[in-house]
């Protein structure tokens, strides 16, 4: 590898940044590890790479978190050195390769330089790294940071610089820092040029529930080739930025433009063109050209910089990862874009002198946009991530410094789609299947149904379905089949887009001569990809069929494919309305299945069993057939003693103890072992419904077997079976410490009515004639003198008379207003002044003796 520096006073001419390469270099002398921040257009990117390889003897790998702006730095810094690209400067991306054996500074997205680590996780003959835009926290640039902490652990050696426009610098600084120290953080900032700021909101909403307005559309395409007529009246040299959230919408404004005025050249710039027409939109116009007006999506707020832009017309409104439930996986979702996007994209028009913005929102709309990008970890789908981790030996991020965490409920849905290709095993760790999964630059998923589906359907429909998976593609069609036919003869940029997709996952699998491609094959690729998504259709109607998917969810479909048995799901959302049948989801992509497809496709998912139950009281059993939640099959079978046995045990947790008849002798059981658990604890048992269903077989064994066997549930004894949990030798003194009677002084023992097991604060109740109490000077106490037994004392006719835990001071006090009202009432009975010294009565017809 040649050793030559990089001249970089050539290359810093006229770049801001070079004021602070010297600051950069004496951090270096410090620490190998450096944080950069610095605004968009700055010239950090272009300066930083060669500086740490002039510093360093290996390559100095720098990523990016697109192509686009990976190939246009590299060609950038090549354009600057004087030299060939894939010589001293190169890049690599998914698709294209420009590099040599003497290369020094190579640019890769994030998600190459990942897989290369895979391979490679020492990065040998890599003596630097540096990690562009940070601030956009992709999922790929935060999974690399975490990864190279791990590296660093041991290769002191290696340099890692953290770059961005807008970045919470401390933040990264800790992370890619050491435990003893952050890494040093150097901050260049420009001195702004004046930015007018106007206000353009639309009389029209911006969103409906299809995405962008085509009525918005037209507002900023006026708003844009006005205020361009108005800019180059004054300024001819001047040029036009206009930000629009994706490629569709930076077509249809283009296109809006376009057919507004010929006064102006019309450009796009997005990651979907050709490098080519990429290369001229940021080499700028020479100064006989016609103003020019670039519409963008985010690419152009930092990751590339366009010449010549005074004037930029924003939409405030961005793409953004989020899960797509539908799909699966992580899709693009209209919405606000951030107030710190907007503030670099403004400052796009400023950077070589006094600039303007026109914001297509009024200031309230954009004053509630958030203030800043949600990192993508915690809202996309982890399935990609969680397999490299998995493959790095760190499943779920164990023991890296990650600037944040995975969400935790993400990541569980993640291994749990990964333990169902068989990519990981229990504990996390990656397979020999999730090794080859993750050798393909897709979603592992996809991966599978590109390899598995290939000998089938052959590789190139396998790629072209798999293509039609991944992209983010506008197609009417809900039947997969006829989707591809259309994209076949298409000639839209999305048309292109999959060809060249399609093309590309071709080349990662064998070919396949002998096979003659058949659409019939889509729904079997499909369903390779997601199993769970297999759905059989269980309900007709006038306007298509209900289906249930193997995960358990309903659809409604509409068209031709709403009269096949079984599809295979692309796309599947929440919806409302008549088209949804009820079923609150509709299917917006899916192909026709065989149900040999479906057994290739879903074997893991197939189950062949006995489903026992207890209904009733007693149990019945069926012979079931399932795709997951789907019941291909069921027919009445004689369950064995076993399936029985565990159908009853099933029950339990979800009829409860209301299973069972508590008779009168097991409910006072539970009570009186109630009182104790209450008062003592441990060693007597908790008899609450969470405590006898919490070990079932403790107890109730014999009475479960016995249900099992067709003994019904009403003639089973559970005061025998409660009679299991008395503690030995604690159980000798059970009649003492609650006793079931009580003995009054009359000589009757009277039935303790104990307080019921769900009661912490009720007591033992003794109902008795009031003349049997007398002698009883003090009350008596159960469970060692701990609790008092609360008396309903009755007349000697039976009613209420008295309640009192306490019969000293009933005696004492409110006696003798009940001996004044009662002898009188009741003359042949005893009524003495002083009862607690008299002579019971006992009463042999005393009901509560009975």
């Amino acid at each position: 590898m040649t050793s030559a520096a990089f001249d970089l006073a050539a290359i810093g001419a006229g770049l801001s940044f070079a004021a602070a390469l010297d600051d950069v270099t004496a951090a270096l002398d410090d620490s190998s590890s450096v944080v950069v921040s610095a605004p968009p257009g700055t010239g950090k990117t272009t300066l930083v790479p060669p500086l740490l390889a002039s510093r360093l003897p290996g390559r100095v790998i720098v990523t990016q978190p697109r192509r686009v702006a990976a190939r246009a730095a590299a060609r950038r810094l090549a354009e600057l050195d004087g030299s060939p690209l894939g010589a001293r400067v190169g890049f690599t991306v998914r698709g294209e390769r420009a590099v040599g054996q003497d290369t020094r500074v190579e640019f890769v997205t994030a998600g190459v330089l990942l897989r290369r680590m895979l391979d490679d996780p020492a990065l040998d003959g890599v003596d630097g790294v540096v990690i562009d835009e940070v601030h956009e926290r992709a999922l790929e640039t935060d999974l690399l940071v975490g990864l190279l902490s791990e590296v660093r652990e041991l290769r002191d050696d290696l340099v890692v610089v953290a770059m961005s426009a807008t970045l919470d610098a401390e933040r990264i600084a800790s992370v890619i820092g050491t435990d003893d120290s952050p890494a040093p953080v150097v901050a260049h900032d420009v001195p702004a040029f004046p930015l007018t700021e106007r206000w353009a909101p639309s009389p029209v909403p911006r969103l409906d529930e299809r995405g962008v307005t085509w009525a918005f559309l037209d507002h900023v395409a006026r708003t844009a080739t006005d205020a361009t007529e108005e800019l180059v009246r004054r300024d001819p040299g001047a040029d036009v930025l206009v930000f629009a959230p994706g490629v569709r919408e930076v077509s249809e404004i283009a296109r809006r433009i376009r057919a507004a005025t010929s006064a102006f050249d019309v450009r796009e710039l997005h990651g979907q063109m050709p490098p080519a027409e990429q290369d001229a939109v940021i080499r700028g116009r020479e100064a006989h050209d016609p103003a020019r007006i670039v519409v963008t999506t985010s690419l152009a707020e930092s990751s590339l910089t366009v010449p010549g832009v005074r004037l930029v017309v924003d939409t405030c409104l961005a793409r953004h990862p989020r899960l797509d439930t539908g799909r699966g996986m992580t899709g693009l979702v209209t919405a606000a874009a951030p107030r710190s996007s907007c503030v670099q994209r403004a400052g796009r028009a400023t950077r070589q002198g006094p600039g303007s913005v026109i914001r297509c929102v009024d200031e309230r709309t954009y004053a509630a946009a958030p203030a800043r990008p949600v990192a993508e970890i915690a809202v996309a789908d982890l399935v990609d991530a969680a397999l490299l981790l998995a493959c790095w030996g760190a499943p779920g991020a164990a023991g890296l410094r990650m600037i944040d965490p995975l969400p935790a409920d993400h990541l569980a849905d993640a291994v749990r789609v990964l333990r169902g290709l068989g990519a990981v095993d229990a504990d996390g760790r990656a397979t020999a299947e999730g090794r080859a999964l993750a050798r393909f630059p897709t979603d592992p998923r996809l991966a599978r149904a590109l390899r598995d589906g290939s000998p089938v359907v052959g590789a190139g429909l396998a790629a072209e379905i798999v293509a039609l998976l991944a992209g983010d593609l506008r197609v009417s069609e809900v039947d997969a089949a006829r989707a591809i036919v259309t994209l076949r003869g298409g000639g839209t940029p999305d048309s292109r887009r999959w060809r060249s997709d399609a093309r590309r996952l071709e080349r990662m699998v064998e070919p396949t001569p002998g096979i003659r491609p058949d659409l019939e094959g889509t729904g079997l690729v499909i369903a390779l990809a997601f199993p769970e998504r297999i759905a059989r259709r269980v309900e007709s109607g006038p306007e298509g069929a209900t289906f249930l998917l193997a995960s358990g969810t309903r659809a409604a479909v509409q068209g031709p494919l709403s009269g096949a048995p079984w599809i295979a799901v692309a796309d599947v959302s929440r919806a409302s309305g008549r088209a949804t049948a009820g079923s609150g989801a509709i299917v917006r992509s899916a192909a026709a299945l065989s149900e040999a497809q479906m057994e290739r496709a879903a074997g893991h998912l197939l189950t062949d069993r006995v489903e026992a139950d207890l209904v009733g009281g007693r149990v019945q059993a069926r012979r079931e057939r399932r795709l997951g939640a789907i019941l291909r099959s069921s027919a009445p079978v004689r369950a064995s003693a076993q399936e029985s046995r565990d159908a009853v045990r099933r029950a339990l947790p979800r009829e409860g103890l209301g299973l069972f008849t508590w008779s009168a002798a097991a409910d006072a059981l539970r009570r009186r072992l109630a009182l104790l658990h209450r008062e003592l604890g441990e060693p007597w048992p908790d008899v609450s419904d969470a405590g006898l269903l919490a070990d079932p077989d403790a107890w109730l064994a014999p009475e479960l077997d016995a249900l099992a066997s067709g003994t019904p549930a009403a003639r089973l004894d559970l005061a025998t079976a409660l009679r299991r949990l008395l503690p030995w030798p604690e159980a000798t003194r059970f009649d003492e410490l609650a006793p079931e009677r009580l003995e009054v002084p009359s000589g009757s023992r009277i039935r303790i009515d104990h307080p019921p097991h769900d009661d912490p604060a009720a007591r033992p109740v003794v109902a008795v004639k009031l003349q049997e109490c007398f002698g009883w000077a003090d009350t008596p106490r159960l469970v060692d003198g701990r609790v008092p037994v609360l008396f309903h004392l009755l007349s000697p006719a039976g009613r209420p008379l008295a309640v009192t835990d306490d019969l000293a001071s009933f005696w004492s006090g409110p006696y003798a207003q009940v001996r004044a009202e009662m002898r009188g009432r009741y003359p042949k009975h005893p009524w003495p002044e002083d009862p607690w010294a008299a002579v019971p009565t006992r009463h042999t017809k005393n009901r509560a003796a009975r």
